[in-house]
């Protein structure tokens, strides 16, 4: 199975996860999946009053620089320690 089919199924996977990760985890996985499909993170941050918006955004840009391909092994990773 090639690396984009992987993540492709590690993300069907994470949708059948049998607990909720926490919150940490879960914005790791997000700007994994971020990173791994779009690459590096684009736009503005967004403001101040949008919390969840700006943690997202922030741990998507703590990925700049990381590869497509090292990004989306690290996500598939992840999801399997989570099963």
């Amino acid at each position: 199975m090639s690396l984009s089919e992987q993540f492709a199924q590690a993300q069907l996977d994470s949708k059948n996860l049998s607990e909720r990760p926490d919150n940490m985890t879960l914005l790791k996985i997000y700007a994994l999946f971020k990173q791994g499909s779009s690459g590096d993170a684009s736009g503005e941050r967004p403001g101040m009053t949008d919390f969840v918006a700006r943690a997202k955004w922030d741990a998507w840009q703590a990925l700049a620089g990381t590869s497509t391909e090292e990004a989306q092994q690290q996500y598939i990773d992840l999801i399997e320690d989570l099963k």
